[in-house]
């Protein structure tokens, strides 16, 4: 072999390598402790839950979904003020945590009302990552998780 052939063969093995590591690095989101206080009206209720993010590259929570409600939004909370967002940052090797009083949804106009025991479906959407759907157990209204 030549040295333009060595060096051609080693900055094509080279290359490939590192788009083979680009791929490793896409999000991989997976969903713990979802939950949902049983509504005390049927017209809004809320839900929380982490994104867990085991891979290289940031994602964002980008809407949410679900035949429970005509509406759902993502909120965050500064100081004592909720407001609406259009996404909700999902770190790189990190999480997204949605629990009362911080990040979390609001579900409106539900079609019905939820009872405690019962499961409803979300869809969440990404920016990157594909939807994941998640079975949310509805809880009592006080339920308070364990940390």
């Amino acid at each position: 072999m030549n040295r333009r052939t060595t060096l051609a063969a080693a900055l094509t093995l080279t290359t490939g390598l590192v788009l083979a590591g680009c791929g490793d690095s896409a999000p991989k989101l997976k969903v713990a402790d979802p939950y949902m206080p049983q509504p005390v009206t049927q017209d809004m209720a809320g839900a929380y839950f982490t994104v867990k993010n085991s891979g290289g590259t940031a994602d964002k929570l980008t809407s949410v979904t679900s035949d429970l409600a005509k509406d759902i939004s993502l909120h965050k909370t500064v100081g004592t003020k909720m407001e609406q967002v259009n996404s909700l940052p999902v770190p790189a090797d990190g999480e997204l945590v949605l629990g009362r009083g911080g990040n979390h949804l609001m579900v409106m106009g539900l079609t019905k009302k939820p009872a405690e025991g019962d499961k409803v479906t979300l869809e969440l959407h990404f920016a990157t990552a594909k939807p994941i759907k998640v079975e949310v157990p509805v809880k009592a209204v006080t339920y308070a998780p364990k940390k």
